[in-house]
């Protein structure tokens, strides 16, 4: 309640500084202008945060054709194309940030990111070789370590990694993206400690329990890890370790898999019933 009794002796505070001056309507303009930047940046905060991607996109669209040398609109229309999974878009509306004169360094790591999510690694390592090593953020390191990792630059790339991880107190993605990394260079054991990892920072992380799966499955250990997991998700761990068998040559192993993993599932597995009919039927 007490907010529009706020506005309201703003305005009139306004009105009265105005009646002092030759140009009372400029006064009031400007104090209502000031009102208005308050209202939208809390309109602006609402649309990245809790509205629709695409609404959000839209909105900031208009806005920034609007007031196209507003650098918080091209952030927020950045941000927006982004998590409406329009890199493409996205790129360009980063590259006009960086290129304003407030641009920041955490725009320009803003621009990296909407390039890596575009494929275009190249440019993205280019931008990110231009931002001064003094600028140490979470966001900075993870971008390196996976541009690092498509140069193969296998050194700088666990150096990244482990910075990134010191520097965020949610390091599950980190150790994730670190453990999928390891497990493409063949380093199944590095992996199998790294998803690990993920899992204790964040319980929840289906994507790091199955890549844990994968890469003991690699070494050939088909036994579960102990991990937090519901039915479904058991099952599909199961299902997951069943393929890395078979794809080993473990066929009986495999088929032994798929079976618990069909009698595991709360709901019909037809993924995993369909594998192991035909698993069955090959071996007949």
């Amino acid at each position: 309640m007490r907010h529009p009794i706020v506005v309201t002796l703003c305005v009139a505070g306004a009105l009265a500084l105005g009646a002092c001056t030759k140009s009372p309507g400029e006064k009031v303009d400007r104090a209502l202008r000031d009102l208005n930047v308050v209202d939208e940046t809390g309109l602006n905060d609402v649309m990245l945060s809790a509205a629709d991607p695409g609404e959000a996109a839209a909105y900031f669209q208009r806005a920034s054709a609007a007031e196209p040398d507003r650098i918080d609109l091209l952030r927020g229309l950045g941000k927006s194309l982004v998590r409406a999974q329009r890199p493409t878009e996205a790129v360009a509306a980063w590259t006009r940030a960086t290129e304003h004169p407030d641009a920041t360094d955490e725009d320009r790591v803003a621009l990296a990111d909407a390039l890596i999510r575009n494929n275009d690694w190249a440019r993205a390592g280019e931008v990110l070789d231009a931002i001064p090593p003094t600028f140490e953020t979470y966001d900075r390191y993870r971008l390196e370590a996976m541009v690092a990792d498509s140069r193969q630059d296998w050194m700088r790339a666990d150096s990244f990694y482990e910075i990134a991880a010191g520097l965020t107190t949610r390091p599950a993605g980190v150790y994730n993206n670190w453990g999928f990394s390891k497990l493409t260079r063949g380093d199944h054991a590095a992996a199998e400690r790294l998803f690990a990892e993920a899992v204790r920072h964040d319980p929840a992380l289906f994507t790091a329990k199955n890549n844990l799966v994968l890469a003991r499955g690699a070494q050939r250990n088909y036994a579960l890890p102990v991990l937090p997991v519901t039915q479904q998700e058991r099952a599909q761990l199961l299902y997951s370790m069943a393929l890395s068998a078979v794809k080993q040559g473990d066929v009986a192993i495999g088929k032994g898999l798929l079976q618990e993993a069909v009698e595991t599932h709360p709901q019909h597995f037809e993924e995993a019933a369909r594998n192991l009919r035909a698993l069955e039927s090959n071996s007949g």
